[in-house]
Formats: structure tokens, sequence, C-alpha cells
């Protein structure tokens, strides 16, 4: 079973900074995209960042230049650097791990708890 714990998120002021990680315990398929996804109160889930096994990102546009996502595959852990913050990004923070399996179901989602982030302005 696997498990994703969350960390670092917090309150900052506009223009800070916060790191969150996120670490997978249990066994994780090899090919596997781990990432970040938010909610703000009222709206509907979005993507933050995305990173594959093969450490290639994905940012949506309204992060990109602000946001740094990494991973440590020896770890399985994934990290979000949140720079320059905005009281817009002030959302719930949650990690994601996606599978790509050989077998069905082909692709397979895990959800941390989610990890909040407020950015006061």
């Amino acid at each position: 079973q696997v498990q994703l714990v969350e960390s670092g998120g917090g309150l900052v002021q506009t223009g800070g900074s916060l790191r969150l990680s996120c670490a997978a315990s249990g066994s994780i398929v090899s090919e596997n995209t781990m990432g970040w996804y938010r909610q703000a109160p009222g709206k509907q889930r979005e993507l933050v960042a995305t990173v594959t096994s093969g450490h290639v990102p994905n940012y949506a546009d309204s992060v990109k230049g602000r946001f740094t996502i990494s991973r440590d595959n020896a770890k399985n852990t994934v990290y979000l650097q949140m720079d320059s913050l905005k009281p817009e990004d002030t959302a719930v923070y949650s990690c994601n791990v996606r599978e790509y399996r050989v077998v069905a179901p082909y692709q397979f989602d895990y959800w941390g708890q989610g990890t909040q982030v407020t950015v006061s302005s």
C-alpha cells in the first residue's frame, strides 16, 4: 500500500517562499509521475506541476518561473520550491503519484492528505 506524506505548508507573506515535500512509502511502479495539485476555496482542483521519473517537469502557466519541482527517485520524494508567492497561490496543495502500469488499470493515482499554503497580502 502506497502512502504519501506531505510537509512544508504554512503561512507566508507575498513575495515569500515555501518548500513542500512529499515522501511516498511502499512499492511504486518505476514508470510514474509525481506532482502537486492545488484547490482553493470554491474552485476546482488544478495542476500545479508534475515531474516524470526521468525528471522531465511540467508546470501550470500560472506558476512558471516562480515554482520549481524536483524529485529524488532513491527516496521516492518530490519537492516543490515556491518562490515569489502571491495571494492567489493560497490553496490546499496535494501530492500525487500516478503510476503507469502494463496491466489494467493502466493508470492509477495515489493522493496525499493535503497541506495548506496561505499567502498574505
